[in-house]
Parts: structure tokens; sequence; C-alpha cells
């Protein structure tokens, strides 16, 4: 036995009877390991003996591993989609049947995204759903729903509640629209509504036994598609925006049409601050994107035959005709502008959703009021209205580009990093859809329907 040899047996005299590493193997049967391995060689038996102690050592961390609790899934996002559609089903005929209004709701499960059908019978397109919170501790969700026309309020518990409900008296009676602010300045949220066909421009204010709708403007025959609120003139008084227009037309013939605005506080009616002269917009935006702490008005002008989508600027003293062009798409149709931002620097940025050519991001440059510079977010995604909305869903501070994208029947989340979009589909409709994604808005998940 050389020197090494015997400081190991020496080990094994003291007691040191036991090898954490090896359990159930005694410490002097591994020197007597270590000693017939030196020398050349270990008996057989004593080669068995050690492979029944690794087995059950193995065995014993099978067990714990296979014991040992699974990590928990990831944190549910708090806050949840709201997708309002028009469902379609063709008749024996092959012809599209309007279904029951449908309010889409998407939320985040922690290991997916679930979806939730709620439908009114009462009209056969939801062309708005939002969160509305009329008096401290009421919020619900907003619906707005066309044929017949209704805004409604969904609270979890009850009964749907009817805050306006109309027959405009034309062929169609549609809430197209509605926007919420403190419109008269008293602290009151009310709601700015646009509808169809007749022209009606309302004012819906709730009181203390109930809501008041009020007619401010009406024109037979018309088309009202969108509303929006803001303060162009830095006055601190809303005011109201919306885009009137002849019938909907879907040869790309004209379809003149202008931007007006009311001022309800202070009295003033229709005001003219957009002339489209034979082209219409079915979207506009009013918002702070240049970030210079006043809002400003953008137009996206429909094309005629052979022409271009136009993004058209309009401040307080504009000219409207003169609105400046700080982006060209090409395409006929875009029925969505939002604003955020999306690359955390704290500046704004806008996302145009066209019909055909996709997704871009415009970004103001030095003058606001010259041409933005445009990149191509998703040349694959679109639809009739192709629904977008920036918005952010994570607490994060950082907005993400949620999109209905209709063409493929998905819902998808863009989310910027290293300066680019990433895109994640959230939901694809099972099969395809048959339909219209009118509009998509974020909602906490406390207020939405239970079952």
């Amino acid at each position: 036995m050389n020197r090494d040899d015997a400081k190991d047996a020496k080990a094994s005299q003291n007691g040191a009877r036991f090898n954490p590493a090896m359990p159930g193997v005694a410490a002097d049967r591994v020197i007597r390991y270590h000693i017939a391995i030196r020398h050349g060689g270990i008996p057989l038996m004593e080669i068995l003996r050690m492979i029944r102690s690794l087995t059950t050592l193995i065995s014993l961390l099978t067990l714990t591993l296979a014991c040992a609790p699974a990590p928990p899934p990831p944190d549910a996002l708090d806050n949840g989609l709201l997708l309002a559609l028009a469902v379609l089903e063709k008749d024996a005929n092959g012809r599209p049947v309007p279904q029951p209004a449908q309010l889409g709701i998407l939320t985040d499960t922690g290991v997916g995204w679930s979806y939730t059908p709620v439908s009114d019978p009462e009209s056969n397109v939801f062309h708005k759903a939002m969160v509305y919170e009329p008096r401290p501790g009421e919020a619900g969700i907003l619906t707005a729903g066309g044929t017949g026309a209704s805004l409604k309020l969904l609270r979890n518990g009850a009964e749907p509640e009817i805050l306006w409900q109309a027959d405009f008296g034309g062929k169609h009676s549609r809430m197209r629209d509605v926007e919420i602010a403190d419109i008269f300045g008293d602290g009151t949220q009310a709601l700015a509504d646009a509808t169809h066909d007749q022209g009606v421009v309302a004012v819906v204010t709730p009181t203390a036994d109930g809501w008041e709708a009020v007619e401010i403007d009406s024109e037979p025959n018309t088309f009202v598609h969108e509303i929006e609120v803001g303060d162009l003139d830095g006055d601190g008084v809303v005011e109201i925006y919306a885009t009137p227009s002849l019938p909907n037309k879907l040869d790309g013939t004209p379809q003149p049409g202008w931007v007006v605005r009311y001022v309800p506080a202070t009295g003033e009616g229709r005001v003219e601050v957009a002339d489209l002269e034979d082209r219409h917009a079915k979207e506009i935006l009013v918002d702070d994107v240049d970030g210079d702490g006043t809002d400003e008005l953008y137009v996206a002008i429909e094309a005629v035959a052979g022409g271009r989508v136009e993004i058209r600027r309009y401040d307080a003293d504009t000219d409207p005709a003169e609105g400046a062009l700080v982006a060209s798409l090409e395409d006929k149709l875009c029925r969505f502008l939002t604003s955020g931002d999306v690359d955390g620097d704290g500046n704004k940025e806008m996302v145009a959703a066209a019909h055909k050519s996709g997704l871009w991001l415009l970004e103001p440059g030095q003058d606001p009021s010259a041409p933005w510079a445009i990149t191509s977010i998703d040349r694959n995604s679109g639809g009739f209205e192709h629904a977008a909305i920036l918005t952010d869903l994570d607490d994060d501070g950082i907005d993400e580009l949620y999109v209905a994208n209709d063409n493929a029947g998905e819902v998808n989340r863009y989310v910027w990093r290293d300066g680019s979009p990433v895109k994640e589909n959230l939901y694809t409709h099972p099969e395809g859809l048959s339909g219209f994604t009118w509009n998509i808005m974020p909602v906490p998940v406390e207020l939405i329907p239970a079952g």
C-alpha cells in the first residue's frame, strides 16, 4: 500500500462511515473501491454492490424531480380587448344574411388568449364597444348598435341599460361611432354620437334620474361615419368633429364629404373645417401627436378611381381647403388611424391601417406639417375596416399595436423590439371570419361580464 492508500485507509478507521455523495454506500467500501482501482482491479461482488447503490440514488433523484411542483404559469394581463363585430351567414341562395350583433371579448389566460362572444339580437352590428363610467362606480361596457340603433351599457350581473334608442326615419338607423368627453366642462362624462342615415349628430348626457339625448345636427340622406373629440384651439373647451358624406358608394366614384365641428358648451353649431370636394373621410383622429401641447386633426381621405389615400393635418387656423399632406398611401381605403408611443422614447407615432396595402407607421419630423416618415409594419394584414389600436395592455409604459386582420380571420399584436415590430397571433377565428371587425378597444378584466 502506498502513502495515498494509507491515508485513505486511516480515514476509514477514524469513523468516516457515511459518504454523502453516495447515500447507502459506506465510506470504507468506497475507499476499498478506490484502492482496488489503483491496483488494477475491483472484485465482482463489490462492483455489483456499487451498481445497486448507484441505482438506488438515481431512483431517489428521479422521484424527487417528479414530485417537484411545476413552475407557475405567467401572470395573465389585467386588461383584455373588445371586438365590435358584424357577423354574416349565407342563406340558401348564397347571399350574406346579417346575424345578431356580436361583441367578441379577448382575455389573456397567462398561457394563451380566450375568446368569448356576447350577442345582442336587437341589433345586427356593433360598430363600437368601449369602457364608459358615466358616474363614479358605475363603469361598464358601452355598445353602439346598428339596425336597430341603440346605445347600451353592459354591467356585470345586470341587464343591459339602454342609454338611447332611436329610429331616424330613413332606410337605416345606426349608431355609427361614439366618443366620451367632458363636453360641457361640468365634470360629466357625456357621449358624442354619430349616426346613419339622416345625418344626426347627438350628445347623450347622464342625468340625475336617467339619460338625456340632444340631436345637435341632422341632414337627410347623410351618413356620419366618424366622431372625434378634442381641443384644437387650446381654450380648454371640448370640440366635436364629425365626418358626414353622401350615402356610401363602393364603385370608386365620387362620394362628396366634409369634416365639421361643433362646440356644444358655447352653443356653436356646424362649422366646416375640411372641404374634401368629391372625396370623403371615414376616419379622423384628434390628438396631440407632435407633442406641442395642442391637439391636431388628421383626416384619412379616401381615394376615387385611380387615386391614393391621403392623410391631411388641420390645425385650429387651417383653411378648410388647405390641409397639410403628411402621408399618402397606395390604397383606396384607410379606416383606422391610431396614435401612441411604440418605442418608449416619449414621442408619439401614428399607425394607419389601410384596406389592402397593410399597416403603416407614420412619424412626424422637425416640421410636423411637412410629409412624415412612413415605414411598413406588415403588408400582409388587411381588411375592409382593418380595426387597429395602440394601447398599453401590459402596463409597461409602452404601447402595443392590436389589429383585427379580417382577411385572415385573426387578431394580432405587434411589439417593437430593437426598433422593429414583432408580430404575435393572439386569436384566429376557427372557421375564418364571415363579417367585419368594426372596432377594437381595451377593457379591464374586472368589467367583463361573467359567463
